[in-house]
């Protein structure tokens, strides 16, 4: 068993139980976002936070055994998504890439913003024509360091 074997399993059992990823968050205490990155096998989760996974899923010692090894981090299996909505954050980026670096850099100087110190939030918006999504990501501003 390797570690995309147990996202397999995790997303089986989703399926069959019925489960949101929101409800899964709430087991363990943390955002929907963090908990569906790391049972699609994007995060790290303790020894505590894996056994609930495991309660909750149905899965085998080995599965939660390999929920607390760090993993290699990268889901995409090509430099271009081809799937239409992760293509879409392709595109955005795209097109908006060099506005947000314009714009951060202009803001707070020469840096990165970090995808390590890290938060998002996912939310429905309604709207009149047509619900929108909203996404809110805040990352750390990490300065580059001259020496």
């Amino acid at each position: 068993m390797n570690r995309n074997d147990v996202t397999e399993l995790i997303i089986e059992a989703k399926i069959k139980k019925g489960l949101k990823w929101e409800d899964v968050a709430k087991k363990i205490g943390l955002s929907k976002e963090w908990v569906t990155a790391g049972c699609l096998g994007q995060m790290t989760f303790d020894k505590k936070q894996a056994t609930t996974l495991g309660k909750v899923f149905g899965l085998p010692p080995e599965a939660v055994a390999l929920l607390q090894v760090v993993p290699y981090k990268g889901s995409l299996p090509t430099a271009v998504p081809t799937d239409p909505l992760i293509y879409r954050f392709y595109e955005l980026i795209s097109v908006y890439g060099t506005t947000f670096k314009e714009l951060i850099h202009e803001e707070f100087g020469d840096g990165i913003m970090s995808a390590i110190d890290f938060k998002m939030d996912l939310k429905r918006e309604p709207n009149p024509a047509g619900d929108r999504v909203n996404i809110m990501m805040s990352g750390k501003f990490l300065p580059y360091k001259t020496y």
